[in-house]
């Protein structure tokens, strides 16, 4: 996560925003060869019901699904037992939760794809749909949710760029590499199946970085926004004790009744 790949990423969106923003039709274009890939029963967009296409784009969905319950379930054994030593850095789950809510959860999910109403490919009239083609500039679409712009599986695939962040450095230049790749790959077969436009995947990767970006510097990087790890892991710690205590309190209270009852049973005797 250094200012190249910033410079990088920033470059890319001035083009493809600039390419695209002045030539929309280059959208159409592009994905027209896939809306001709026809399968024996005539159906348009042949590759979405492709079954090793969606069996591949599953397979990349759950590689996320994996990494995310993994981060999730060190959290919540921390909360659990809350003097047990963490199984993940506090940094790190707070780093891998707040850029995957952040960037495929509220970015994405919630203030793009439900408030920017540009229409899927498959739903546009150029290619057989009711819906008017927009460029990805212009949010008065059509579509009333769900929209297009940006895609939720290519920002959900690219956030692996917040783990590949996080491995140690001998594996971190390959670990960026799976990233980008597994996210480049998810941007293929959105729009080979008629799901995004080109610009919308790029600008699904584009935001997905910017905010790894800036949650690593703001956690990691940053001397003056820098969280100390011992600080935070103790705070999370103070933060789940009451309800640890309170539940071994009524463990601990509940046993010397049950004693109590077995020696009265025997003195009967």
């Amino acid at each position: 996560m250094n200012r190249t790949g910033l410079t990088i990423t920033l470059a890319v969106a001035v083009v493809v925003g600039a390419v695209f923003g002045i030539y929309p039709e280059l959208d159409l274009r592009i994905s027209q060869p896939f809306y001709e890939t026809l399968d024996a029963s005539k159906n348009i967009f042949a590759w979405r019901i492709y079954p090793p296409l969606m069996w591949l784009r599953d397979i990349m969905l759950w590689i996320v699904t994996a990494v995310a319950v993994a981060v999730l379930f060190a959290l919540i054994a921390k909360l659990v037992l809350p003097r047990r030593r963490m199984l993940i850095s506090a940094r790190a789950i707070l780093f891998l939760l707040g850029t995957l809510a952040l960037a495929p959860g509220l970015v994405t999910n919630v203030l793009l794809k439900d408030h920017w109403a540009r229409p899927r490919p498959i739903d546009v009239t150029q290619y057989g749909g009711p819906e008017h083609f927009v460029p990805w500039w212009d949010p008065r679409g059509d579509c009333p949710n769900n929209c297009s712009f940006v895609s939720g599986d290519v920002s959900g695939v690219y956030w692996l760029l917040a783990p590949a962040a996080l491995a140690p450095p001998a594996w971190r230049a390959a670990a960026y590499a799976g990233a980008l790749v597994l996210g480049t790959g998810m941007a293929a077969i959105r729009v080979a199946m008629g799901g995004h436009f080109t610009s919308d995947v790029v600008f699904a990767g584009v935001f997905t970085f910017l905010i790894v970006w800036l949650m690593h510097g703001l956690i990691y990087r940053w001397p003056r926004t820098r969280l100390p790890e011992k600080k935070l892991e103790r705070a999370i710690e103070r933060a789940a004790l009451p309800g640890y205590n309170f539940v071994t309190g009524l463990f601990a209270a509940r046993k010397p009744a049950r004693k109590k009852r077995k020696r009265t049973r025997r003195a009967r005797k």
